[in-house]
């Protein structure tokens, strides 16, 4: 069974962010000491259908900026009149530190979503098995599948392998313990890096090997696989699945590094070159809040531009997907084909997603 969302009540009405994006904070938990969760729930009576692993794009105004963050809901979709994100302080990261910081129940925030590919409801396991491996915050797609498959009492054959800095780093231990504990074909492992003060560890230890995952699931090769966390966190686990011989047909992976431009796009930067296409066009972008100017082919996303030149600006998922590069566009005119990340409202409003966005004429943005 890969149909995770429970019967919805009669009566009740799905949430819809096309008409009423806004959402209430209902609670916040800490986790662990630089983790929390967010409770969020729709203004009127309105309940989330979404699959466990998808992620809901928030709008901040912090500052006088506004920024957008996505964040993958780590609630089950069995429970749908709340849904939560849970987010780790990242150092000097604007939106995780203002949270942390500044957010409290009552408040609100814009969000629109739920989007992504990143579950087994889409990708699921001929054989119903899995294996989901996490490294810090990207615990929350995992424990969304994972809470989801309790919820429902699904016979699914779950090895859940995490990773994380040390015993009190581990986010959600106990609530897996418990689920692992009464639902049998739940197993759940850890992995530290080093005690923590006053808590030793007797578990696995150092970073993720072929022989700790031999050890946490010798079917490995058999399971559907999901991996998420730093991007040098799913290089290592990709590589070491590739080399043990494991189909990466059935390898998925989600990382989102907002407060940052990830590593992989700032090896993009350092490799790309400035060859042009001879027949292509080429436009002024100008930032206008930088007063940085970059040259931009007709053929290519002002995002990739932007890169070429050097510029660090919000991105993650380049698909027009995510909504993260959100910006305003002051002038001129482009041709955007995204995937849900923008709504029409907004681009009527003269907002693009830089990533998906070719000029067709010089272009002015508010960043």
């Amino acid at each position: 069974m890969d149909t995770p969302n429970a019967p919805q009540p009669t009566g009740f009405h799905h949430w819809d962010p096309e008409e009423d994006d806004v959402l209430v904070c209902r609670a916040v938990r800490e986790e662990t000491a630089d983790v929390k969760t967010f409770v969020f729930a729709p203004r009127t009576r309105r309940q989330f259908v979404f699959d466990p692993g998808q992620f809901l794009t928030f709008e901040f105004e912090i500052d006088g900026e506004t920024i957008y963050r996505c964040y993958t809901i780590s609630a089950s979709p069995t429970r749908p009149d709340t849904c939560a994100i849970t987010v780790k302080r990242v150092p000097n990261g604007p939106v995780s530190n203002w949270l942390h910081d500044h957010f409290k129940p009552g408040m609100s925030l814009k969000a629109t979503g739920p989007m992504g590919e990143f579950s087994w409801a889409r990708h699921g396991s001929a054989t119903g098995k899995y294996l989901l491996v996490s490294g810090g915050s990207g615990v929350t797609p995992m424990m969304s599948m994972t809470r989801s498959a309790y919820d429902l009492a699904e016979i699914r054959n779950v090895v859940f392998l995490h990773a994380a800095r040390t015993p009190a780093d581990i986010v959600f231990e106990d609530e897996l313990a418990v689920m692992s504990r009464r639902n049998r074909s739940i197993r759940v492992a850890h992995i530290c890096e080093a005690d923590a003060p006053g808590h030793g560890w007797t578990g696995f230890r150092g970073r993720l090997t072929l022989g700790m995952l031999e050890a946490a699931a010798p079917d490995f090769r058999e399971r559907e696989v999901f991996v998420c966390g730093p991007v040098p966190f799913m290089s290592a686990v990709r590589a070491i699945l590739k080399e043990a011989g494991l189909d990466m047909s059935r390898y998925h992976e989600e990382s989102f590094n907002f407060e940052d431009l990830s590593a992989g796009a700032q090896a993009e930067v350092q490799t790309a070159t400035d060859e042009m296409a001879p027949a292509a066009r080429t436009f002024r972008i100008e930032f206008a809040k930088t007063k940085r100017v970059v040259e931009c082919p007709e053929d290519m996303p002002i995002l990739e531009a932007a890169r070429r030149a050097g510029l660090r600006l919000p991105s993650s998922c380049t698909k027009g997907l995510c909504g993260t590069c959100k910006s305003k566009k002051v002038s001129g005119d482009v041709e955007m084909n995204h995937q849900g990340g923008i709504r029409q409202r907004e681009i009527d409003a003269g907002q693009i997603l830089i990533c998906c966005a070719q000029p067709r004429s010089d272009v002015v943005i508010e960043r």
